[in-house]
Order: structure tokens, then C-alpha cells, then sequence
């Protein structure tokens, strides 16, 4: 079957890079598509016709620095649990890890869904228990119903840090700077599932083509083909390439959830700075969990590695090569950037299947 498509693929792409004069340029959002055309090998198989650039898909990567280090400084205090899922242990703060926090004494724990925190702070009820909320509108509705959970169950000393992102504003904003040239969006699948194809229309109103697409090689290929496709329309349309999955509404049960427990507010990203109406806050009715307003704590001066260029990579204005620290100082066991962290850092995945063929010209 990839095959197949493959063979229907290539005419159309080489048609259109001779029209264009250069390769397309399309960026997957995900880091999961990153990391799933570089292990498939699509990746390479495409080279030739389409330069992929990886956008902003990992919620580790691109929650801002000062973020990064306000979470940090919950695990100092004696009387807070600090919870969270096992791809934030290793971020680096301005001055220390959440590992690093732990080995100094600091109770910091591991957990695999957002109620297993709430079970913890019915446990320890002499204690503060906070959840460091990261993620996209994949994540959000968990978190949204732990702390639902908690309020009927009146567990008052369960708190959660939402550092929570939505994803249209962020393409909205690349596709806003006159210096980035992109030819279409391979969009996530798992944030579809959440918001749907509709919610997605706002880059209908930019005319772009995208497409929702699954992770397996046939569909990256027939992806990368409906977005090629595409572009010989006038008026381009969101297409859902993974309609086993993504329906045209949604999971509007989640998304109710989520204006029931969120407020959408404005909030800074790593790299981009601040973007409108991009994050989640508590909602006025719920701010009795909010760590941020319920614990105040000396904001910290936030520093980033001199040399770390992630905020460009989120971006997808750089590769993982174009920083002098990647695969030198800057490993999976040491990173310096949270790029190098998560499995869906660009980093990480260039580090684990590009940097080989990137040695020998490939």
C-alpha cells in the first residue's frame, strides 16, 4: 500500500517543486510525526522533493523558561508534593532539575495521570499536593477532571500549576512572520481528536493547506499527498486524513470540560514570546486549585543556556544541527535544553535517527 502511494506521490511532487523552484516546505506540528518520519524512514524518502520542518509539538519544549522555573521552585518548599508526569524530571531549570531537586531532599514524584495525584493529596492531607499541568488539548481535559474531582470530593489541598497551551495560535503566529515560507501543515492527530477538524477552520481564513494526519507511514504519505494536492486549490480546506479518529466536531464532552474548568489567556511560549489567547488559566470558579494563586512564590530570575537555540526549533527555523551544543554538551542523559528531553523533541529524535546521515551528507 505505502508503495503504491508512494508511486502516485512523487510525480505530483516533483511537478510541484519544479513549479516552485525549490523543495516544498512542510511542516509536521507533532513531535510524535517528527519522531515517527525519521524512525518509518519516510523522512528519507521524501528528501529529495520535501524539506520537513518540525513545529512547535512538544508541550515540554515550548513552555517558557520562567515557567519551567516557578514549578521547579515548588519542589523547595517542605510542605508541597510536587507531581508530575516523567518528561519534566529531567527540564532544566535555571539552576537546578526536578531530579536534581530530589536528590537534595525535595519530594517530588512521578505520576501517570493527574488522579493519581488527587489520590495522593487524600492521602497525605498534611500535605500540599501540586500537579505540574503541561500540555496541549490533548492533555488538558485529564487534568480538567482531577480538578472537577477534587472539588466534589472536597480535597483541598490538591493544586495544579496549568501551564497548558492550545496549538492554532501558535501556526496562526508562524504563518504571520513574513520570514518563514511554508507551503502547508501536517497537523496532530491527538489534538484533533480533542478539537476536531472545526477546530481548526482559523487556518482555513489564511488559505494554507493542512491536513490532520495518523502516525503509521501510509498515512504520512497520503498526508504529505493531500497537502500537495492542496495547493493546486484556490480555496484550501482542512482535510482529516485520520477520520478513524478525528471527527468534524470533536470531542465536544472534553471540550465543554475544558470552558468549564479553563479561562483561555494570553501566555508566553518558548520562542515565541507572548501569543493572545494561546493558554488555559483556572476559571474564576476553580482558582481554589490554582497553585498560582493560591502559593506565592519569589519569582525567580530565569536564565537559558547561552548556545541553546530551542526557541528557534520550536519554531521550525532551525534544525537540531545548527546548534553547536546538540549531540556535544547537549545529550539525552545531559540535556541543556528541553528539546534534547521529551521523546517528542525535535532534538531528541534528531539525535536518535538523523545525526548519522547528517555525518555522512544523507
Amino acid at each position: 500500500m505505502s508503495k503504491k502511494i508512494f508511486g502516485k506521490l512523487v510525480p505530483l511532487l516533483v511537478q510541484k517543486q519544479q513549479e516552485l523552484g525549490r523543495k516544498l516546505r512542510i511542516m509536521e506540528v507533532c513531535g510524535t510525526h517528527t519522531l515517527s518520519f525519521s524512525k518509518t524512514g519516510v523522512r528519507d524518502l521524501l528528501s529529495p522533493y520535501v524539506e520537513l520542518i518540525s513545529g512547535p509539538g512538544c508541550p515540554v519544549c515550548v513552555t517558557n523558561q520562567s515557567d519551567i522555573d516557578q514549578m521547579i521552585a515548588y519542589a523547595e518548599k517542605e510542605d508541597i508534593i510536587v507531581t508530575t508526569f516523567g518528561d519534566m524530571m529531567k527540564v532544566p531549570g535555571s539552576r537546578l532539575n526536578l531530579y536534581q531537586e530530589r536528590a537534595n531532599g525535595a519530594d517530588v514524584r512521578v505520576v501517570h495521570s493527574p488522579s493519581e495525584a488527587v489520590e495522593l493529596a487524600k492521602k497525605y492531607s498534611n500535605k500540599k499536593i501540586v500537579f505540574l499541568g503541561v500540555g496541549f488539548e490533548t492533555t488538558a481535559p485529564s487534568v480538567a477532571v482531577s480538578i472537577k474531582r477534587a472539588s466534589v470530593e472536597r480535597v483541598n489541598n490538591y493544586f495544579v500549576y496549568s501551564a497548558h497551551k492550545l496549538t492554532p495560535p501558535a501556526l496562526c503566529a508562524l504563518l504571520e512572520d513574513s520570514t518563514h515560507q511554508l507551503d502547508g501543515f501536517l497537523l496532530p492527530g491527538h489534538v484533533s481528536v480533542i478539537i476536531g477538524r472545526k477546530g481548526w477552520t482559523v487556518l482555513e481564513e489564511k488559505n494554507v493547506p493542512a491536513v490532520i494526519g495518523g502516525f503509521e507511514p501510509v498515512d504520512l504519505l497520503t498526508s504529505i499527498y493531500l497537502i500537495a494536492n492542496e495547493m493546486n486549490e484556490k480555496k484550501r480546506l482542512i482535510r482529516n486524513n485520520y477520520p478513524r479518529f478525528v471527527r468534524e466536531e470533536g470531542n465536544v464532552k472534553a471540550q465543554n470540560l475544558l470552558k468549564e474548568v479553563f479561562s483561555v489567556c494570553s501566555v508566553k511560549w518558548r520562542g515565541f514570546g507572548t501569543l493572545p489567547y494561546s493558554g488555559m488559566e483556572m476559571h474564576a470558579n476553580y482558582q481554589q486549585f490554582d497553585a498560582k494563586k493560591q502559593f506565592a512564590i519569589e519569582p525567580l530570575k530565569s536564565r537559558v543556556i547561552k548556545g541553546c537555540r530551542c526557541g528557534e526549533i520550536v519554531k521550525g527555523k532551525e534544525k537540531p544541527f545548527a546548534c553547536k551544543l546538540f549531540a556535544k554538551v547537549c545529550t539525552p542523559e545531559n540535556p541543556l535544553g528541553p528539546c534534547m528531553v521529551s521523546s517528542e523533541g525535535t532534538c531528541f529524535t534528531y539525535y536518535q535517527y538523523e545525526q548519522e546521515k547528517e555525518s555522512v551528507g544523507m
